[in-house]
């Protein structure tokens, strides 16, 4: 059902000024800040939404995105992440059981959003449970390699490794990278997607954190945005393409 040649519903390619990361998501945070120019939301209908937030970000990270959703009748129900550094194994079975509870309250399958770390393990939950995703749509997540990073994230990653390391709840070790802990949630990342979910990755190659062509997972629709990695969740064009793309299935 994907594509493994990415395509863009913007020009974001071409000859551009350089803007430095934070003056860029500076300028997106402000896109969607008045309501009166948010761009009309895709059709919920009634279906539940799950946005799982990237490392070391939470729930509140998305929250402007979560009342844009709901503003087009989605049911929101949050992920329970505050800084989405757990190990993955944990935190893929605690965002199944709430998608699962949402599912059951709505009787519609979810609409999964996931940023950076958050569409990894949202990919995760659509492999293990297909029955509970409709579609899944990730923003700027480096599936094919989790640690395809810039360098600058390296020195974060590994105090939280460490800390983990040492005992520290609630985060990850150095042996979740490679151990049994998370072997099967690891696995899920990139096992082979299941055809009845639709799957969106959104990417950018001017993304300063993760290298984009991590995020261009062959089960997908590729769309390009110009974006910042961080400005993603809150940038006008990432909303436009997300109401183009997660329109209401066809029924069947």
């Amino acid at each position: 059902m994907g594509t493994a040649e990415p395509s863009s519903t913007s020009p974001a390619g071409g000859l551009q000024l350089f803007v430095p990361p934070p003056v860029r998501t500076a300028f997106e945070w402000l896109s969607t800040l008045e309501r009166g120019r948010w761009p009309a939301p895709p059709k919920g209908e009634g279906r539940p939404v799950l946005l799982l937030p990237g490392f070391l970000a939470g729930d509140a990270s998305l929250a402007r995105m979560a009342r844009w959703l709901r503003s087009g009748d989605f049911v929101l129900a949050r992920s329970g992440i505050s800084w989405n550094t757990n190990c993955l194994e944990p935190i893929v079975t605690s965002v199944e059981e709430r998608t699962e509870r949402a599912v059951q309250r709505t009787g519609r399958r979810a609409l999964l959003i996931g940023q950076s770390r958050g569409g990894t393990i949202a990919r995760a939950l659509a492999v293990r449970r297909p029955d509970l995703v409709d579609t899944l749509v990730t923003l700027g997540s480096p599936i094919l390699d989790q640690l395809d990073v810039a360098r600058t994230v390296w020195f974060s990653i590994g105090a939280v490794g460490l800390l983990g390391t040492l005992g520290v709840p609630g985060m990850f070790s150095f042996s979740c990278l490679r151990g049994d802990c998370c072997d099967r949630a690891r696995g899920e990342v990139t096992a082979p997607f299941p055809e009845d979910v639709r799957f969106i990755s959104i990417y950018s190659r001017r993304d300063e954190v993760v290298r984009w062509r991590a995020c261009l997972d062959p089960a997908a629709v590729h769309v390009e945005v110009g974006s910042s990695h961080l400005g993603m969740g809150v940038d006008r064009e990432v909303w436009r393409a997300l109401a183009l793309h997660a329109a209401p299935s066809p029924p069947d």
